[in-house]
Order: structure tokens, then C-alpha cells, then sequence
């Protein structure tokens, strides 16, 4: 049986990480709209959290953060002129757009693709399929540069197969590994499970208040795309209460490592129905945590990202880890239930990691937004790029550079600032010189900005 090891690819965060308000569905996004934002301190929380795993034992990657503002959208607007021209003249004329322009979300690296380790697809390669996106205006502008940094990551065709994301149809939402869990037995040996959780056909009226991102129909496209085996791929309907409740994406409620789902009951249309489903696709018992609404209710759940958490087996460890923010240590009921499960042997979560990824947090992202899981063969980690696996000395030059070039704060009143631009682009040239992207990676590269 094939081998698979996980490393965990971290979005780094931009230095226009701001809070716009821009994701309808996401409490904490539209609840911190036009606060202050620390991106300094944002990044270094996300490099810290990187660092912690690493430190763990865990294999640990990274992405790097897009150009933004985006000029190329805005001169697709009309604006014209030089790229500093087109942010002034922009500013002025439309503020909303310029707030889609500015966004650092491809940071959340778990709405990058969907994964599909090659013991799952037909043709022995790893698939990724980057996210269309489509449910919101700045987060489909990034599909281009996911594409151009997860090519750079795995280059060579013969292990790796990069597609880009769903185009030509606005309501064929994709938002990636958000909505995407695997299970496989422990030690994740040979083929997996993939669960596809979508909140809604592509053709259904929207039934719920927040819109349902992820549709079936993406789903199944993406399954097809990758080769999967119809027998052990399930599609599985989100319940409409938890979009209801804030869970925009399954992993607000919901996280799968090796043969175990952890969830709330509130989670799923069909609970009893996936169980049944898991175990008959499997061919193996997956192991259900499932926290009941008495416990941990869903708003609570929602609050503290009790299952946007990060689920991993620390090396030589019997039961999992769970690394959670610092939010649920603050939240009572997700806290307690935490303490009583850690203290049960019989569970297999055995230990708790809390980290502070607040700036993140503030806008809707924890430390399971934070990364993308790609599962590799040995072949397949010798095949990628080296210098996007997290090492200690590249830490350091990361947590250097950010230091040397981001802003301590970054709110509305500064977002007119003419230097802005030419602060951002100085930082990610830099950055092209500490990841192997080159010196022609963003647009304003090649066009001699």
C-alpha cells in the first residue's frame, strides 16, 4: 500500500490584510468590518503558527501571498494609467471595488483547491483543482495566481496534475478543501474516502439566509476532473441551519484526519445517513465524534471555531492532537467539552495545541482557513519545490521580511495613502527572492513596475 505523508501548506498573509467586510455569510467578517487591521502582527501570528508545527514534527509548507491591490481588475474597469494612477483614480471614483481590489483572502489558503492524493485518483497522479470562488467578487479574482503558485509548487506533470478552477458558469460555486474532507485508515495507507459537502444544486432557489457556496454539481465536476472512484467518493448535503448559523464553509463544523470525523450533530442534512455512508465506502469503521448542540450549541461552536481547528497526529502519538485559537479557550461550553474529551482514553483526540491567530480570526479565518492539506507519496515531495517546504531558516527570513516591510496598522483612512502600492510591490519583490516564485511571479514584475 502507498504511503502518504501530510504537510500542511500555509497561505502567508498579505500586507494588505484589512478588515472590508466583504464576506456576507461570515459573522466575524461583517461584525469587524472597518477595524483596524494589525497586518504585521497578522503575518507573524501566521508564520508562528507555521513555525509551531514544524516544531511539532509536522511537515509544514507555504503559499505565497497574491498581488494586491489587484490593478489588472481595475484597468479592466477603465482606469488607467500608471498602477499608483489607477489605485488614486479608483479610490476616488469606487470605493466598493477598491475594497475588492485591496483583499488579502487568498491568505486562507483552504479555499485554495481541492486535493485529491494520487492512491485516490485513477491516473496515480495528484490532482488539484484550484476554487472557482464564485459566491464572492474578491475571492474569484484570485483563481489565476492560486493557479501560477500551486504549479510552482508541484511542476512536473508526471506526478502532478494542476487544473484550473471552474469557469463559465457564476452559479457553479466551488470554494475548495473547505468543503472537501478525506478520511483513510490510520497511518493513511492506499485510497481514502473523499466527502464532497456542498450546501445546494447549482438550479435550487436559495433556501437559506446566507448563501450556500459550495454546490453538488461542482462538486461532482471536480470528482470527475480528479479520476475518483464513484465508490468510495460521497457527496454530502451541509444542513441549511449551520449555513444559517455562520458555518459558511463545512470546515466551520466539521474536520476529518485518518479514520476520524470530528463534527457537531448540527453539521449535516443527513447524519445518520453519512455514517452509514462512510462505513459502507470505507470498508473500514471511521470513528464519529460528533459534539452534541446541548453541549457546545452551534452559535457557540461558530464563535470559537471549535471545528475549524486543525487535526493532526503528532509523530509517535496513540491519539490526535487538535490545534485550535485561542478563541475556543475563551469560548466556556466548546472549552469544557474539550476538557472532558482530552480526558476520556477511549476518544481519540488525546491533546490540545491553542495558538492566537486573532488577526485572522477577526476576519472569519482560523488555524484550519490558515492551510491547505496535501497528502504526497515520497516520489511526490521529491518532485515538488523545495524551497516552499517551511524550514527554520526560511521562518526566520519570512518573519524578517515581514517586519522589514509590512505596516503595523492598516485601516479605512489609509487605503488612499499614495505609497501604499509601491510599499506592497517592494514587499512582494522581496519575497520573490526568499520562495523560489522568480522575479517575473506577479504581474507588476513583468510589466517593469
Amino acid at each position: 500500500m502507498t504511503q502518504l505523508t501530510e504537510i500542511n501548506f500555509d497561505g502567508l498573509v498579505g500586507p494588505t490584510h484589512n478588515y472590508a467586510g466583504l464576506s456576507f455569510g461570515n459573522l466575524a467578517s461583517e461584525h469587524n468590518k472597518d477595524a483596524v487591521a494589525r497586518p504585521r502582527a497578522a503575518a507573524l501570528q501566521g508564520i508562528g503558527k507555521m513555525r509551531r508545527l514544524m516544531d511539532l514534527g509536522l511537515p509544514q509548507g507555504v503559499l505565497p501571498p497574491q498581488e494586491r491591490p489587484h490593478i489588472a481588475f481595475l484597468r479592466d474597469l477603465g482606469f488607467a494609467g500608471s498602477d499608483g494612477a489607477v489605485w488614486e483614480q479608483a479610490v476616488r471614483a469606487e470605493p466598493w471595488l477598491v475594497r475588492q481590489a485591496l483583499s488579502a483572502s487568498a491568505m486562507w489558503a483552504a479555499n485554495a483547491a481541492t486535493v485529491s492524493p494520487s492512491p485516490d485518483c485513477a491516473d496515480g497522479r495528484l490532482h488539484l483543482s484550484v476554487a472557482n470562488l464564485s459566491a464572492n467578487l474578491h475571492r474569484r479574482l484570485e483563481g489565476e495566481e492560486t493557479l501560477a503558485a500551486l504549479r510552482a509548487l508541484c511542476p512536473n506533470p508526471e506526478h502532478f496534475a494542476v487544473h484550473p478552477a471552474l469557469t463559465g458558469h457564476a452559479t457553479l460555486g466551488d470554494e475548495g478543501a473547505a468543503n472537501h474532507m478525506r478520511l483513510s485508515p490510520a497511518g493513511m495507507h492506499g485510497p481514502g474516502v473523499e466527502v464532497f459537502v456542498y450546501g445546494a444544486g447549482a438550479s435550487e432557489v436559495e433556501r437559506t439566509r446566507f448563501p450556500a457556496r459550495q454546490t453538488l454539481e461542482a462538486s461532482r465536476a471536480i470528482a470527475r476532473r480528479h479520476g475518483l472512484d464513484a465508490a468510495r467518493t460521497l457527496f454530502v448535503r451541509q444542513a441549511a441551519t449551520a449555513i444559517d448559523a455562520g458555518a459558511f464553509h463545512n470546515d466551520v463544523v466539521a474536520v476529518a484526519h485518518e479514520d476520524v470525523l470530528f463534527c457537531h450533530e448540527l453539521a449535516f442534512a443527513d447524519p445518520a445517513g453519512l455514517a452509514a455512508d462512510l462505513a459502507r465506502a470505507a470498508g473500514f469503521q471511521p470513528t464519529i465524534v460528533s459534539v452534541p448542540a446541548a453541549a457546545v450549541p452551534l452559535a457557540d461552536a461558530v464563535k470559537a471555531y471549535l471545528f475549524n481547528a486543525q487535526l493532526i497526529r503528532e509523530p509517535g502519538a496513540n491519539r490526535l492532537t487538535l490545534v485550535v485559537p485561542r478563541e475556543t479557550q475563551e469560548t466556556p461550553s466548546a472549552w469544557a467539552y474539550l476538557s472532558d474529551l482530552i480526558a476520556d482514553p477511549a476518544t481519540p483526540i488525546g491533546r490540545l495545541e491553542v495558538l492566537d491567530v486573532r488577526e485572522s480570526m477577526r476576519n472569519g479565518g482560523g488555524p484550519a482557513c490558515l492551510r491547505l492539506r496535501v497528502q504526497m507519496t515520497q516520489a511526490e515531495r521529491a518532485a515538488a519545490a523545495e524551497g516552499f517546504f517551511l524550514t527554520p531558516a526560511l521562518a526566520d527570513a519570512l518573519e524578517a521580511w515581514a517586519v522589514a516591510h509590512y505596516r503595523e496598522t492598516l485601516g479605512p483612512a489609509d487605503i488612499a495613502d499614495p505609497a501604499l502600492v509601491r510599499e506592497i510591490y517592494a514587499a512582494l519583490d522581496a519575497l520573490t527572492n526568499i520562495l523560489p516564485l522568480g522575479p517575473r511571479h506577479y504581474r507588476f514584475q513583468r510589466a517593469g513596475a
